[in-house]
């Protein structure tokens, strides 16, 4: 389960910038594409701020969309998962979306 790993880091993250104020909510944007599930992320959120400046604060996920351009033919187009294929047949596809995985904001009281 690396959905661990990435939210104890994030909550690291967001305790160092809060300065011990404590963390009211969280928000991360996570791509479609970074096979990290937000269900899971949630249960670890509240595992790993248990005892930090961000315990009980609100974890709020953005998933923006998969979304490709493929090199052969220059269409974009939306990706579900990371099967690269444009609808040319082309598997020389380049990820323009999907990928993120960032702290967008945090709120801090």
């Amino acid at each position: 389960m690396h959905e661990l790993a990435i939210t104890q880091s994030v909550v690291d993250s967001v305790c160092e910038r809060a300065g011990g104020r404590p963390v009211r909510s969280v928000r991360v944007r996570v791509g479609v594409l970074t096979a990290v599930v937000p269900d899971s992320m949630r249960f670890c959120f509240g595992l790993v701020t248990e005892g930090t400046a961000a315990e009980g604060a609100q974890l709020e996920i953005d998933q923006p969309p998969g979304a490709g351009r493929c090199r052969t033919c220059a269409v974009e187009f939306t990706l579900t998962d990371l099967i690269l294929l444009c609808p040319c047949g082309s598997a020389d596809v380049e990820i323009t979306s999907g990928q993120e995985l960032q702290i967008v904001s945090m709120e801090v009281g």
